[in-house]
């Protein structure tokens, strides 16, 4: 009995669509054929190489990838191994791949002689959500920092002002300038306190539906209005996009901080930032303190085409206090990991000479009022 229950299970299961499988694949894959033209590709391979399918298929790979790619070697030992091969941490560098590190996998299909199946998994997918546990991290001393800052030396330096101000009322012209400058220096130090505060406020943030183009258009009218003159702005943007689970004002901050930095970084001539939606599937971040994950579909890139971020300055980015502006303070990056972490996102970057990208992922909400 248990075997016919069984049979009649096989046959009234749905007839499963090859290809939606295939879309549901985080890798991308490729079908490529024996003149090297791209005969199908899935959900993910769209996203990677910026087009849609019907663009692809037909197109010879060599038109999306630079001759030198080492993918070219791999599908050629599948082909001709009649074996599947892998290689680990390969970098794709073209201008619609931008430069990524990914795991390749190159296998036959036997079913079409001289026909390979190309699976390319990116490497940064794992190494986001490591490193936004350590931006998190940084987040977090910055806390603990601007709490003792805040007791520890605010405090004293009120008594340290108010006895220079005392002082300054008896000594000579020549001691006032002295004076002056222990006053000037501590109003210097407060200030900087002061802007360290707001990495100390743990009240849990009031999030609604937010429409992200109606941030970033904000973001963008403030940029040219002042920074940003000189900066020409590109906006390639998904309509489609569900509304944003965040809080506004915040959001603001975190876009208008990494525009402003876009801005800088841009050349004084020909400086342009680009700003980017998009829709993404499959990546998700586990909520901490709990078994939920959380998806984040919504991605927002800040683009410029300045010189690139130093080398050594990259591992400590979202760190306070890096920074490679002379009057930076090195504060900026580091507000920014922790509002989007406490909107439960994910931020990374890449970074070459004339293309540096910034992208924010967020959670998205559905069904509710958008501000």
């Amino acid at each position: 009995m248990s075997k016919r229950l069984a049979f009649l299970r096989r046959r009234t299961a749905p007839q499963m669509d090859p290809s939606s499988v295939l879309n549901a694949l985080a890798a991308a894959v490729l079908v490529i054929d024996e003149a090297g033209q791209i005969q199908q590709v899935n959900t993910a391979a769209e996203s990677l190489f910026e087009s849609s399918a019907a663009h692809l298929c037909g197109m010879g790979l060599a038109e999306l990838l630079p001759g030198d790619c080492p993918l070219f070697g791999l599908i050629e030992q599948a082909r001709h191994g009649a074996t599947s091969v892998s290689e680990y941490g390969v970098t794709l560098d073209s201008p619609r791949t931008g430069y990524r590190t990914m795991d390749i996998q190159a296998s036959p299909l036997v079913e079409l002689a001289g026909c390979v199946v190309v699976s390319l998994h990116e490497q940064s997918i794992a190494l986001k959500i490591g490193q936004q546990l350590t931006h998190r991290n940084s987040a977090r001393s910055v806390t603990a920092m601007a709490a003792m800052l805040a007791h520890e030396v605010k405090n004293p330096l009120s008594g340290i002002r108010g006895a220079a101000q005392l002082l300054e009322q008896n000594c000579s012209p020549e001691d006032r300038t002295l004076t002056q400058l222990i006053c000037d220096e501590s109003d210097r130090i407060v200030a900087l306190v002061n802007r360290m505060e707001v990495f100390s406020d743990k009240q849990p943030i009031e999030r609604a539906a937010v429409n992200i183009h109606r941030v970033l258009e904000h973001v963008r009218r403030v940029a040219q209005a002042g920074f940003g003159r000189h900066i020409r702005f590109v906006e390639n943007y998904d309509p489609s996009l569900p509304a944003v689970l965040g809080n506004r004002d915040q959001l603001i901050q975190v876009f208008l901080n990494l525009v402003k930095n876009a801005a800088e970084a841009a050349p004084a001539e020909g400086g342009e930032v680009v700003l980017s939606t998009a829709y993404q599937h499959g990546v998700r971040l586990a909520v901490p303190g709990s078994h939920s994950r959380m998806h984040l579909p919504l991605i927002v890139s800040v683009q410029d085409n300045g010189q690139g971020i130093p080398e050594d300055l990259r591992a400590h980015l979202f760190d306070p206090f890096v920074t490679s502006k002379v009057s930076g303070t090195g504060l900026g990056l580091a507000l920014v990991a922790k509002i989007v972490g406490d909107h439960g996102g994910v931020i990374e970057f890449d970074s070459q000479p004339r293309r540096t990208i910034f992208r924010v992922m967020l959670p998205m909400v559905q069904d509710e009022e958008v501000l």
